[in-house]
């Protein structure tokens, strides 16, 4: 029997874990996060699955110490498996897994390396995206690649929903593997870096709508960070407003600032190039529909506050 040490969060890592339970691995222990009491936590804990199955948990701020290194050396694991654990594995613990240490990212690597690459896929208008299982170095999401999983991106597709995709194929792709790689029969793959890039993380000021931009890549940030993340904003009437959800639409205008208006019950927003419907918006923390806002402040097209 294989053994091992997970670091793990989220949807993920709680599918992946029990993917590795399902195939008999010995997981000696679990290395998580505290949930962080600003963040909406909407998924799954994986320090609750570890309970249930009597693994050990431990939540260090930093894995890196002394103290965690050498208990998890003690341990002697064949393998780690990182599955959307949030902090970096420096050489030493690398070093330690007797048949390596992997990681699940949620791209199709080597696009979209580093953080939030669902956010981003949406962002930047990708037709697809997926899970990698690569082995780990120091450097962030360029190891060798062990197994992919590939799923779409519908048009109108949100994060949350690509998000359940991915975790669906990270489970995918790891199910598959893991007979081979626990066997030792696995032919990794090395990436070409060349054919991707390096994305940074994304703050909830990222979110705010440049209105000069097109009607497609307003939509593409609005749906990229709807609900659970942070929202695309912007300020109406003096007033903070959230874009919750959009629609493309063939409506063609003169207009050249950008206005939002309601025309039989339907939110509009003039964007740069085209004209996005505004299926669901939020003005100063309350949502209202179109023709609540009709109703309160006209039909007329109000330009967006610069």
């Amino acid at each position: 029997m294989s053994s091992a040490v997970v670091f793990a969060y989220h949807n993920v890592g709680y599918r992946c874990l029990s993917a590795l339970l399902a195939h008999g691995v010995d997981v000696r222990l679990v290395v998580t996060h505290l949930d962080n009491p600003n963040e909406t936590i909407w998924f799954e804990s994986v320090a609750a699955l570890a309970a249930l199955h009597g693994i050990p948990v431990i939540t260090p701020d930093d894995p890196n110490t002394p103290e965690v290194v050498e208990r998890i050396r003690a341990l002697q694991p064949d393998f780690y498996f990182s599955f959307y654990y949030r902090l970096m594995l420096k050489r030493e613990l690398l070093e330690i897994p007797k048949r390596g240490a992997l990681n699940m990212h949620g791209s199709l690597l080597p696009k979209y390396r580093g953080r939030v690459p669902v956010n981003w896929a949406i962002i930047k208008g990708e037709p697809e995206t997926g899970a990698t299982l690569h082995y780990m170095t120091e450097k962030p999401d360029n190891g060798d690649i062990v197994a992919q999983q590939a799923v779409p991106i519908l048009p109108n597709d949100t994060a949350h929903e690509v998000f359940q995709k991915v975790t669906v194929a990270a489970e995918m792709a790891l199910n598959d593997c893991l007979p081979n790689l626990l066997a030792g029969r696995v032919q990794a793959v090395k990436q070409d870096l060349s054919q991707g890039a390096y994305f940074g993380g994304r703050k909830a000021e990222d979110g705010v709508i440049d209105w000069s931009q097109s009607a497609q890549q307003i939509h593409d940030l609005v749906r990229a960070v709807a609900p659970p993340y942070p929202g695309a904003t912007t300020t109406l009437l003096g007033k903070p407003m959230r874009i919750l959800q959009t629609l493309i639409t063939r409506c063609t205008v003169t207009d050249r600032a950008p206005v939002f208006y309601v025309k039989e019950g339907k939110a509009y927003a003039v964007c740069g190039s085209g004209v996005l419907r505004v299926v669901r918006f939020e003005l100063d923390g309350a949502e209202m529909g179109a023709e609540e806002f009709a109703t309160k402040f006209g039909m007329g097209k109000i330009e967006f506050d610069a």
